[in-house]
């Protein structure tokens, strides 16, 4: 642990719905929801720090990036119960860059699935929170992940059998979140081939543009620009967002669930590190976890929002 912290929020227990998500997604996002929301994230980002400096080993770039939509997602988009996990009107999540993980497992403690505390336990032996998704140590889980490519596949098959199960005007929605350098990975392409012939308007894929990965920048490795036209030339609606924006994030995801005639996808301009400035924009930080020092000196930095706010440990 890397020193304990409260907050205090002014907020109205009323003010927004904080229980499980058990309706469609809000169409609105309030000033007060926001801020709850923008709040939230920040805990979220200082548990994956404290996670990873603990675990010695794991990924910071991605997960700290993709900390905003999580949130979003867990605390206001997704349907889905933490108290019953295979409630069947639940929506699906599949992470396919399973590397991601902190954040998905942050997002999951924080919301109720299992105590925060055991954050520290990642990747530590015998734990249910392995350095990629294992559906067996963690049951709650849609889906085990880690060879990158197959996630959105696995999504495919779920949309469909859910059409098949449930017909054309089923209410649950499919969420695959991908990594932008995962693109480079064919079987992608032939998922997403399928899903466009299919129409499947129940599917909607996240992709997390951080234009890096674990060997440099995506650009620079196997260019994917112009992304959105290869997109929409499989058939998908494509919307692209500021990752960090949570109004921005879902308006999409509302648009997303408008389109009935096809699948959509999300593509979402991210800071690989965000909010940690020694992280950010930095590849080299794909694959690798902050040590103590680093991440004590993290942990100062998202305490005063990088110096804008005096910290109550000073």
């Amino acid at each position: 642990m890397l020193g304990e912290f409260t907050t205090t929020y002014n907020l109205k227990p009323t003010t927004y719905n904080l229980k499980p998500n058990t309706c469609t997604p809000m169409t609105h996002l309030h000033d007060d929801k926001i801020k709850f929301l923008e709040e939230k994230a920040l805990e979220v980002r200082k548990s994956i720090i404290e996670a990873l400096v603990e675990a010695k080993s794991g990924h910071t770039a991605g997960p700290l990036g993709m900390t905003d939509i999580f949130t979003a997602f867990y605390f206001h988009i997704l349907k889905h119960d933490p108290k019953n996990p295979t409630w069947d009107e639940r929506d699906r999540v599949v992470l396919s860059n399973g590397h991601i993980c902190p954040v998905l497992y942050a997002v999951m403690a924080h919301s109720g699935y299992f105590p925060v505390e055991e954050l520290k336990t990642l990747r530590k032996f015998g734990t249910r929170l392995q350095g990629h998704p294992h559906r067996e140590y963690l049951p709650m889980l849609e889906t085990s992940s880690g060879p990158l490519g197959q996630g959105l596949s696995q999504a495919v098959g779920m949309a469909l059998a859910d059409r098949l199960d449930r017909g054309q005007n089923s209410n649950r929605t499919v969420y695959c979140f991908l990594g932008d350098g995962e693109l480079n990975e064919g079987q992608i392409w032939e998922a997403a081939m399928l899903a466009g012939r299919e129409k499947l308007h129940n599917l909607i894929a996240i992709v997390d543009r951080n234009n890096i990965q674990i060997d440099g920048f995506t650009e620079n490795v196997m260019p994917l620009e112009p992304l959105v036209d290869k997109w929409r030339a499989f058939g998908w609606h494509v919307l692209e967002i500021d990752g960090h924006n949570m109004e921005a994030i879902v308006d999409a995801v509302d648009e997303a669930r408008a389109i009935f005639e096809k699948p959509s996808v999300i593509i979402a301009h991210t800071i690989p590190g965000k909010g940690v400035e020694m992280f950010e924009n930095d590849y080299k930080w794909h694959g690798n976890p902050p040590n103590a020092e680093q991440g004590a000196n993290a942990m100062a930095e998202l305490r005063t929002l990088g110096g804008q706010i005096a910290s109550e440990h000073e």
